[in-house]
């Protein structure tokens, strides 16, 4: 403690506790309020000076700083937190006490001299308790104590009322600070570690030399949105704090839990747990997520898609860790949630290949990397070429040849969808004009695959109508091909680009039916013009009977809504025989012919039918 010169008045007191408090901040507050309560002791030349401050959220008053320190301080300290609903009257007081209170020995009960006796040993005192007020909240207390008698003049009691006030000034301040400061680290809706806390624990977690291994749990709740569209946001704010807690109290004590935000939670296990471990540990956080939550009068219950990190200190870097849970609890999702998926290196090199894909598809559409091939579709009975579909490829530097499913998802997650569709549009009209040009007569349909998120595209129609006009392709000749999630994907808007496309007089095929979510319905209010059969249902058809049975379904189908009807797929004879059977009379496949260049598709053309296919007579 720094020496000061005696004080000599009140004011010179005041002045000197100012000065003292002026400079105080969180990390020296405790030490700042103890040296102005030694000052105090000295000034009045008392026994015991003491500053309390009130949690009302506790209900309850606690010790900030006193002097001098007790030599012995029992355990429990019973002066430390004093609750309110169990303190003696005195202390009771203290919760809203709005004006200067004394206590002098033989005037109250005995419970606040036997506490005091306890807590110090000291059997009759003279209390002097000055509230803290912040506005109309008592936010603590400043506490003289003279063993025996001690009484307190006007101005005396007017100074300490001034330094009360300083007190409070200083004390909201650094509750200000350390609410910043928590909250700094700490998720403001559950009170969880915050992703800030999260990584700056984690960096010393994967320190080199730190023991390990450390596991990461990476949680996502499943279809949160549809409870939050149907309680609104506020009961989904209370499922995810309900989640937090249920992971704050049955994960393991030295556990981290962490959210992310939004309804992310991270589980950082403790050391050496290894993948075996965790996997355990995640399914035995997957269960008691997936118990019911009750939300006003109504009882919801949302599964988590989980995914396992691990990763060895000094080998793995808390960023690379949890990247590596994020992208594993990315497939689970993909998997249909409610899923564990642990990362695993093959994943890591999955994710470099689409990354390279992200970052090279622009300019690859814009310097033609991409080509297109031509599979022909043909009539069964007599090998005729009715139609040939345009299948986009992508002759990439590095990775080699690419087939779509490679690159159109990350087309239409980097909202490129719409400038590749246009591509192989363009390209597939440019080409079928020269073949009309090559071949007098062609008489053969145009069809080219549409993504969901080029359909749905504010300048799709235009787009089409320009290239047609370009190329002097009557839209008659050219069929495009959407998928079924396309369909119900956005109803209203598929409705109206199919409506725009009959205008265009462009026929629309419904590609791979049967294994998306079209209902008779949607056949009923849509436009469609073809239906094409799935591979999936046709590869063994003639030896499976279940496939006969969806594959005669779907004719039947195409036939009551006047659809024109083709099969993928057929790489058999026998499939190709049970079509003919069945009453499907288009396909295309392997049998017929593979997917060529646009060189060989006019020599295919030019022949007018696949002389490998010689349909029997039935």
């Amino acid at each position: 403690m720094v020496e000061q010169e005696p004080l000599h008045s009140l004011e010179e007191l005041v002045t000197s506790i100012a000065s003292r408090l002026t400079a105080a901040h969180a990390g020296t507050w405790t030490d700042a309020a103890q040296q102005v309560l030694h000052d105090l002791v000295d000034y009045f030349e008392l026994d015991v000076c003491f500053l309390r401050r009130n949690d009302h959220d506790i209900r309850a008053t606690i010790l900030v700083a006193e002097w001098p320190p007790r030599p012995f301080i029992p355990d429990p300290d019973p002066l430390g937190i004093v609750y309110f609903a169990n303190a003696d009257p005195e202390f009771a007081r203290a919760e809203h006490l709005k004006e200067v209170g004394f206590v002098h020995p033989g005037e109250d009960g005995d419970g606040y001299q036997n506490r005091v006796a306890e807590g110090s040993g000291v059997p009759r005192v003279t209390l002097a308790a000055v509230p803290l007020l912040s506005g109309e909240v008592t936010t603590g207390t400043l506490g003289f104590v003279k063993f025996g008698a001690k009484d307190w003049s006007t101005a005396e009691i007017n100074v300490l009322k001034a330094i009360a006030a300083l007190l409070t000034q200083v004390q909201e301040r650094v509750r200000a600070e350390e609410s910043l400061r928590y909250w700094a680290h700490h998720d403001e809706l559950t009170g969880l570690a915050n992703r800030h806390s999260l990584l700056e624990q984690l960096n010393r977690r994967m320190a080199p030399g730190c023991p390990g291994p450390v596991a990461m749990l990476f949680l996502d709740l499943d279809r949160l949105k549809s409870l939050n569209d149907f309680l609104g946001h506020t009961a989904g704010d209370r499922f995810i704090v309900e989640i937090g807690s249920r992971l704050t109290n049955r994960c393991p004590a030295d556990a981290l839990v962490a959210r992310l935000g939004g309804d992310e939670f991270v589980v950082v296990l403790a050391d050496g747990v290894d993948a075996d471990g965790a996997r355990r540990e995640a399914e035995r956080i997957s269960a008691f997520v997936n118990e019911w939550v009750m939300l006003g009068n109504v009882s919801f219950s949302r599964s988590a898609s989980i995914g396992i990190a691990v990763g060895m200190p000094g080998d793995c870097t808390a960023s690379d860790l949890l990247w590596q849970a994020d992208q594993a609890v990315i497939a689970a999702k993909a998997q249909g949630g409610n899923t564990i998926v642990a990362f695993t290196e093959d994943m890591r090199e999955e994710i470099e290949i689409r990354n390279i894909i992200e970052l090279s598809l622009k300019s690859s559409i814009n310097d033609d990397w991409l080509h297109l091939v031509y599979q022909p579709e043909v009539e069964l009975r007599t090998g005729e070429i009715l139609a040939v579909e345009a299948l986009v490829r992508w002759d990439h530097p590095v990775l080699g040849l690419l087939l779509p499913q490679s690159f159109i998802s990350v087309a239409e997650a980097t909202n490129l969808a719409g400038e590749l569709g246009a591509w192989v549009l363009r390209r597939a009209c440019r080409e079928y004009a020269k073949w009309r040009a090559q071949i007098p007569g062609l008489d053969v349909t145009l069809r080219v695959n549409v993504s969901p998120a080029q359909l749905v595209g504010l300048e799709f129609l235009d787009v089409v109508a320009r290239i047609l006009e370009e190329y002097e392709v009557d839209g008659g000749r050219v069929c495009l091909e959407i998928t079924e999630n396309a369909v119900v994907g956005d109803l209203q808007r598929t409705r109206e680009v199919l409506q725009g496309l009959a205008g265009l007089g462009v026929r629309v095929a419904i590609d791979d039916f049967g294994t998306g979510y079209s209902s008779l319905a949607q056949l009923k209010q849509l436009r469609f013009d073809v239906l094409k059969i799935d591979r999936e249902f046709v590869q063994d058809l003639g030896h499976s009977p279940g496939d006969h049975a969806i594959v005669k379904s779907i004719v039947e189908l195409a036939k009551s809504f006047d659809l024109d009807l083709v099969a993928e797929g057929v790489e058999t004879e026998v499939a190709a025989r049970a079509l003919l059977e069945l009453g499907c009379h288009r396909a295309q496949g392997f049998l017929f012919s593979r997917p060529v260049s646009a060189e060989r598709c006019g020599e295919l053309l030019r022949e007018g039918r696949i002389p490998v296919w010689t349909p029997r007579a039935s």
